[in-house]
């Protein structure tokens, strides 16, 4: 089945009423988002909550933590109301049945997390007969049935959302720390609303590693149709995403790569940041699919009936034969361009991880420093740092004498045969539209080529995935490299799309280089909620740095300090934005470091799981440090934790000092 932009396909799901809006069936993808004030204060949750809404959100949704809190939804939800808004309002809740209950008699929509609503997590294996698995799913049922029960008699919809950090002990004991292991997790839950005739519910498998969220979802879809025939609507989010550039990378990869598959209904962009910003990413995102026009919705079995040459629920990278140092046994190299420049000098290639000194003659090469550049027509006329290579036309390389210094670019017209010593890698540019099948037959011929792949289409990813699909079930063994070009307005936009139509290939296993262009001559600083927060000397880096951050958030090529940063809730406990920036600063330049940072001891200890150290709020002006998912400092006074957590990194042997400060 070929799917392209003019022919867009959606999983058909059942719809769910929550207030005054419908998710699912063949409703708009529905975005929204969650407060950060304390519960407790209704004018600033009230504020906050319109704040959001003026900038977009169809959904709001507020911690519940305790029944104080639950019991305050009613007071914010009459000053909403109030001021002529009628957005639903969703209550969030993790450890208390009891504060659900109440939530749900109040609000339109109560989240709850499977892993700890009734279960516990505390990092202990347990060896269970069936027998013993049965009970303790009897005493789920008998824990969950009284919100089913409200839920009904209300009308209020449910949230059934898993968290990879938080699965229980119990589900961790049975299926491990994986996808499966998070759908399971789900549908124990699901079974018994489903047994109690109760439907209104959407589900999530929210993770903070991209590879795990999309393979659950995936996992999900396939579970529930073929065990009920039926999907019920799904909400879509990368938790813990962080903040910044990272934050809507790493979040375009996951929500973009589901969405471009026909897989969610609703989405949340979690970021580092006020609520109100998380919102024009959101739309950004949706943008990419309501410019499409109609969709056809399928189910699953329909929309999924493509044979795909690998699995879609694990990752494993294509295999190839290696043409220098691109393919298999090696990291995926990035490709920077620098065709548009008139003379290349030394000082050029700082923009691409190469920091040329005058005086001493010497470069200083970053860990986020490009393997190729490319520049068209021109031939670089000095002495390339490092294992940098130069990439030309071919017209240029058969015409210079001495080409050995040089990689070729060839495109359809240069593929006349024996043009090429067998000893010369070479890139050769196909396109998704290429039916002739010439191109193909060429790399099939010469192996030490590397495929260039350049979509027809700026923003389909599965026409790109199934005419790479087609490559590999024609033999082709030559190295791929996902080339992206993009004329979005704004960088945002543009780091979505990059995002979306190269990662979701990453994340399959499919890539082993990238290589991103647009048609900008320069960006200047981009202001985002007042600040900052991607500064580039020029459009070099900020294609370069991007490169990087989509290899790093689909843990292809590390190449810098990895953060695990929460969004902020009312239940975080120190100032996030301002101790997120400060780590950040301090900790930037430990390659291949995951640093969790994290509001509460809610989602901390359990998303925190995947990192090698975490900052955890314990209680207010209280941290708590983790090596793993040990705890090994308690409530540290918050004002001099971020030190303490530096010399917990020097105690590890992780910590080298940074050259540039």
């Amino acid at each position: 089945m070929q799917l392209t932009s003019a022919h867009y396909k959606r999983l058909i799901t059942i719809p769910v009423q929550v207030g005054g809006i419908t998710i699912g069936a063949n409703n708009p993808i529905r975005i929204q988002t969650m407060t950060t004030t304390d519960t407790l204060d209704t004018k600033a949750t009230v504020a906050q909550s319109i704040r959001c809404i003026e900038a977009g959100a169809e959904l709001i949704r507020i911690t519940a933590p305790s029944k104080k809190e639950a019991e305050n939804l009613a007071a914010i939800k009459k000053e909403i109301r109030a001021a002529g808004f009628n957005t639903p309002i969703i209550a969030d809740i993790h450890y208390t049945p009891n504060a659900a209950e109440i939530a749900a008699r109040i609000i339109e929509k109560v989240r709850i997390n499977p892993g700890n609503y009734i279960d516990k997590k505390k990092f202990n294996f347990i060896e269970y007969t069936d027998a013993e698995y049965a009970e303790e799913i009897d005493n789920i049922r008998e824990r969950f049935l009284p919100l089913v029960k409200i839920c009904k008699e209300h009308g209020t919809a449910m949230r059934i959302g898993t968290n990879h950090g938080s699965l229980s002990d119990r589900i961790m004991s049975r299926y491990g720390d994986t996808p499966m292991g998070m759908v399971e997790s789900a549908m124990e839950f699901l079974r018994i609303a489903r047994d109690e005739a109760y439907n209104q519910i959407i589900l999530s498998m929210k993770s903070s590693n991209p590879q795990v969220m999309v393979q659950a979802y995936r996992l999900l879809v396939e579970q529930m149709e073929h065990e009920f025939g039926m999907c019920y609507p799904l909400h879509l989010g990368v938790t813990e995403a962080g903040d910044g550039e990272d934050g809507r990378i790493k979040s375009a990869i996951g929500i973009g790569t589901l969405l471009e598959e026909g897989i969610g209904d609703t989405i949340r962009v979690s970021l580092t940041e006020d609520p109100e910003f998380e919102i024009p990413v959101c739309k950004d995102i949706v943008q990419r699919f309501t410019n499409r026009g109609s969709a056809l919705y399928l189910p699953a079995k329909e929309l999924f009936n493509h044979k795909y040459p690998y699995s879609r629920f694990e990752h494993k990278r294509r295999e190839s034969v290696p043409a220098s140092n691109i393919g298999t046994g090696n990291v995926p190299v990035v490709v920077a361009d620098l065709s548009k420049y008139e003379n290349i000098t030394p000082s050029d290639l700082t923009a691409i991880g190469y920091k040329y000194d005058a005086v001493a003659d010497k470069y200083a090469i970053a860990d986020g420093a490009a393997d190729f550049v490319y520049t068209g027509g021109k031939i670089i006329d000095f002495g390339l740092p490092g294992t940098l290579q130069n990439i030309v036309d071919a017209d240029v390389f058969n015409a210079t004498a001495n080409n050995s210094q040089l990689v070729p670019y060839l495109k359809h017209n240069d593929l006349a045969p024996n043009r090429l010593s067998e000893k010369v890698v070479a890139f050769v540019e196909i396109t998704t539209d290429d039916i002739k099948g010439e191109t193909i037959a060429y790399l099939k011929q010469n192996s030490g080529c590397v495929a260039v792949i350049k979509p027809a289409s700026d923003s389909d990813l599965n026409s790109t995935r199934l005419f790479i699909h087609s490559l590999i079930e024609a033999g082709i063994k030559n190295p791929l490299v996902l080339y992206s070009e993009s004329a979005k307005p704004s960088i945002d936009e543009e780091l979505i799309q990059f995002a979306t139509t190269t990662g979701g290939l990453f994340l399959d296993g499919i890539g082993d280089g990238i290589w991103l262009n647009n048609c900008h001559a320069k960006i200047d600083n981009h202001k985002m909620n007042g600040r900052t927060y991607l500064e580039v000397h020029n459009n070099e880096q900020f294609l370069n740095n991007t490169c990087f951050s989509i290899l790093q958030a689909t843990r292809t090529r590390i190449s810098k300090t990895e953060y695990i940063s929460c969004p902020s809730c009312g239940r975080t406990l120190f100032e996030l934005q301002e101790t997120t920036a400060k780590i950040r600063k301090a900790t930037h330049h430990l390659k291949g470091v995951k640093i969790a940072i994290m509001g509460c001891i809610v989602n901390g200890p359990g998303e925190m799981a995947d990192a090698d150290f975490g900052y955890v709020g314990s209680g207010p002006g209280k941290i708590t440090l983790y090596k793993s998912k040990e705890v090994v400092r308690k409530n540290i006074p918050a004002e001099g934790a971020v030190d303490e957590l530096i010399d917990l990194l020097k105690e590890n042997g992780v910590w080298i000092e940074n050259a540039t400060n």
